[in-house]
């Protein structure tokens, strides 16, 4: 992969619940602008490890994370970086919608408030706007910008949580099992979004649907029982896969 464009690079990332060993050892690095998903069966590791790409781990007491994960080059795991900061460039979105019980406005505004990147309520209004265009829902929500974010439907929701995680200027956005709690149409919704959102962002998606990683992704890695088994163009992945694990996996003979 070329150099110049790699947004994350971790090495040798491992992390530990207590006595359990839950990601060993895994190598990847992220390209800017791509969509990467990573795959695998239920509790192989894989939305373990998109944690620590923002740091979400620190929250659990047991949890110890070694290794290397740098963002731009730059440590994120280093004692002088705040993870709040952090989480401000590496946004997440959740498998269950989580809107703020807050008006619709005051979802997308939470962030830029506190991050300081409104000066005045014009600024405010132009960053709430532009968050809710791309997170294609805009049309939907503009005249009701003042009612409960938790008013709207599931798909709208998470298309709502989406505008609030890039309201903050993020350069990386991770999504775990995003659309896992929606309908099929508002499945497609959400997945036309990321792909509108790979011009601007780092996207990785953590997805139990191989379906959904063949559309969505450009990159895919196949998890299995705490290891990185697999790393390629997603075409490659689910084409000519090299081990045999993932194979076993994408043909439905591991699960």
């Amino acid at each position: 992969m070329d150099q110049n464009n790699i947004k994350i690079s971790a090495k040798k990332v491992q992390v530990h619940y207590g006595d359990i060993h839950a990601i060993k050892d895994v190598n990847i690095e992220i390209a800017e602008n791509t969509v990467t998903a990573f795959i695998g069966p239920s509790g192989c590791g894989k939305s373990t490890f998109l944690r620590c790409l923002n740091r979400m781990n620190d929250t659990i007491d047991i949890c110890r994370v070694t290794g290397d994960i740098l963002l731009d080059g730059e440590d994120i795991y280093d004692k002088k970086v705040d993870p709040v900061q952090l989480r401000a460039k590496v946004g997440m979105v959740f498998q269950k919608p989580n809107p703020f019980p807050k008006s619709i406005y005051d979802n997308i505004a939470y962030g830029p408030r506190i991050h300081g990147l409104a000066k005045n309520k014009a600024d405010l209004d132009e960053i709430v706007e532009k968050s809710l265009r791309r997170g294609a829902i805009w049309n939907e929500v503009k005249d009701r910008l003042q009612e409960p974010g938790t008013g709207l439907s599931g798909g709208q929701q998470q298309r709502l949580c989406i505008a609030r995680a890039i309201a903050t200027e993020p350069e990386v956005l991770l999504m775990d099992e995003p659309c896992s709690a929606l309908d099929p149409i508002a499945t497609a919704q959400v997945e036309e979004l990321i792909d509108e959102l790979r011009a601007q962002y780092s996207v990785v998606i953590v997805t139990h649907s191989m379906q959904q990683a063949a559309r969505v992704s450009q990159k895919t890695a196949f998890f299995h029982l705490g290891h990185l088994v697999e790393y390629d163009d997603t075409e490659t992945i689910f084409t000519n896969p090299r081990d045999e694990r993932t194979e076993s996996y994408i043909t439905g003979r591991i699960g």
